[in-house]
């Protein structure tokens, strides 16, 4: 497989001027209670389809005041602007920016939601800490592994909650299947898991340059990434592209990772290795891979994810889930419900996706939201609310996804090099490895961090 290099030098960069100022401020992991007696401020960067999505669930479930959202598309940004006015309490239209550095510079957010493409997670979740927000930041949360640590360090640094969004921690099929069927002992000793996704949604297009529209500015949502030749509005086609994102592992493996090192308490993985590439969509312009498989091996365990933008799933009823191989059973976990097998005698175990049809009416009327996983959303922002009230660490902390995020970036990585990885999150670096070492090497958009010491803070659109 061939990934585009970055080649492209836009701006003037240096390593780590960001991620050093996080990383050498470690502090204590003490959180700040929030106000419990009047509205949260909150702000949204990135106006589209999923930033939205998170933003509604929160409306629903908590009370909040938007104060403000971002976007670097006007018209977007005017039509999320019309939606919060109909959809929060107060009826109030939030202010509206294109620049999310003047949205942060205001400093009157608690909660900042992150819904921008991946590029720009660790630098405006970073950005938002500092100005004084605790952070709900999409999946995944970086698309470089000292990004994560430096999102990590800043987290204790500004002493506040980050909640990531891998929200099957907060599915309840799924939270009922890990305390009735893994913590009862219904599947024993767990020593094989198969991840994956068979959906069909590699972008197949390839489309001519066109001149960049007067409402959408290019050059702001791409930042820090390469500066690709524009051929159409981005929004939900840059996963395509390895420059914004950690192709369908970042994407889909993250959440099934992320899921199965939580039902079983699994941290680092010992040693990650990956192969595969564009074998069969190879006209189309994206370069992210659309076959893949990577082991991820922890004591005992192996995890093995396995990705095909084509063809038929293995399991037509479990296109994207998980399957956990136990000494007395296996357990199928999916968005859409879960089945327990036992090995001999004893009784399976079916449950489905719940759905809150009517007590959310409004879900129904909502265009593009998922329904199966708004319940799911719901959970999981109460429990970030909680924990910023309680000065707990909610679900989905900032060093959970920071493991489930970069172990995907690193199977990429080993993908493209063409060998096993080990990383020691002690060191920041890849035991072992030919130098240069793996984190210094420029791999695909997975280089060492390059923090831009001076740029547009641009906002974006998932």
């Amino acid at each position: 497989m061939e990934i585009k290099k970055n080649t492209l030098a836009r701006r003037n960069f240096i390593k780590g001027t960001t991620a050093a100022l996080a990383l050498t401020s470690l502090g204590a992991y003490g959180l700040e209670y929030g106000p419990k007696d009047k509205p949260w401020r909150v702000g949204l960067i990135g106006t589209g389809w999923y930033g939205k999505s998170d933003l509604f669930r929160l409306i629903q479930v908590a009370n909040i005041d938007v104060v403000s959202l971002c976007d670097v598309d006007k018209n977007m940004l005017s039509e999320a602007a019309g939606l919060v006015k109909q959809r929060q309490p107060s009826g109030r239209k939030p202010k509206t920016y294109g620049n999310y550095r003047k949205m942060l510079a205001e400093k009157d957010l608690d909660i900042v939601l992150i819904g921008s493409p991946d590029h720009w997670h660790a630098l405006q979740g970073i950005e938002a800490l500092r100005s004084g927000a605790h952070v709900y930041l999409q999946k995944p949360i970086s698309v470089d592994v000292i990004e994560g640590e430096a999102l990590v360090a800043a987290a204790k640094k500004y002493n506040k909650v980050i909640q990531v969004g891998t929200q099957r921690k907060s599915t309840p099929h799924l939270v009922e299947a890990k305390k009735n069927i893994v913590d009862a002992g219904l599947l024993g000793k767990v020593s094989h898991i198969e991840i994956c996704c068979y959906y069909h949604m590699r972008d197949k297009g390839n489309r001519p340059v066109v001149e960049v529209p007067d409402y959408f500015d290019y050059d702001q949502w791409t930042g820090p990434a390469p500066l690709r030749e524009f051929d159409g509005v981005p929004h939900r086609r840059w996963r395509a592209f390895m420059e914004y994102g950690n192709g369908i592992v970042g994407d889909m493996c993250v959440h099934m990772l992320d899921t199965v090192r939580w039902m079983l308490d699994l941290g680092w993985p010992k040693r990650i290795s990956s192969t595969g590439g564009i074998y069969m969509q190879k006209d189309a312009k994206a370069n992210i891979s659309d076959t893949q498989t990577a082991i991820f091996e922890f004591d005992e365990l192996n995890c093995i994810w396995k990705h095909r933008s084509w063809g038929t799933p293995a399991d037509p009823e479990y296109p994207w889930s998980f399957k956990l191989y136990g000494e007395k059973g296996t357990l199928s976990g999916s968005v859409q419900k879960y089945d327990f097998v036992p090995h001999g005698a004893g009784e399976k175990i079916h449950k489905d996706v719940l759905y809150e049809r009517e007590k959310y009416p409004e879900d129904l009327s909502e265009k593009d939201i998922e329904l199966h996983a708004a319940p799911a959303t719901r959970a999981h922002m109460l429990d970030f609310i909680t924990a910023i009230d309680n000065g707990t660490r909610p679900v989905a902390n900032i060093q959970e996804g920071h493991i489930s995020t970069a172990s995907c970036i690193l199977a990429n990585m080993s993908m493209e090099l063409g060998r096993a990885l080990v990383y020691d999150p002690k060191t920041m670096s890849c035991v072992d490895d030919k130098p240069p070492n793996c984190l210094n090497a420029n791999i695909g958009n997975h280089g060492n961090i390059l923090i831009p010491t001076k740029f547009k803070g641009g906002s974006v659109s998932r």
